[in-house]
């Protein structure tokens, strides 16, 4: 599948895997300047790219377990989706759930981004009460144990 991406600044990477495995995209941080992320506060970071995702798929934005585990940076709407029919700047809301502030640089990998397939014709079927129901019925957070 091809994807069409522009560069909206000249300085911009273009989402790369860094392994042959890898199921994501490394999207990169474009910035003029380092950004701090202060401690438990969160911050728009751009890449500085525009992707054209086929209709019948989807993007969805993850975070980079390394930048979680060793810093406490994550996204905070994770995973973030982009839309088909998004033409903007792909930005990533970053959060750091850290004591210590945190400073992105341009280049560094910020988040993934996987490409998904929406082609599936999925169809909500109103009805008064489910025809099946489980064990588990209604209930609800942490209703099935630890």
């Amino acid at each position: 599948m091809n994807i069409e991406i522009v560069k909206l600044h000249e300085k911009a990477e273009i989402p790369l895997k860094a392994t042959s495995g890898s199921a994501g995209f490394d999207l990169y941080a474009c910035l003029d300047s380092s950004e701090t992320i202060d401690s438990m506060k969160t911050k728009i970071i751009g890449t500085g790219v525009s992707i054209a995702i086929p209709e019948g798929h989807f993007g969805m934005m993850c975070p980079r377990s390394g930048l979680a585990q060793k810093f406490g940076i994550t996204l905070l709407n994770s995973p973030g989706i982009i839309d088909s029919d998004y033409r903007g700047e792909i930005k990533c809301l970053m959060i750091n759930l850290s004591n210590a502030n945190f400073v992105i640089e341009h280049k560094m990998r910020i988040a993934q981004l996987l490409i998904i397939d929406n082609e599936s014709s999925i169809i909500f079927q109103e009805l008064n009460a489910h025809s099946v129901q489980t064990k588990r019925g209604i209930s609800g957070f942490g209703s099935t144990g630890l």
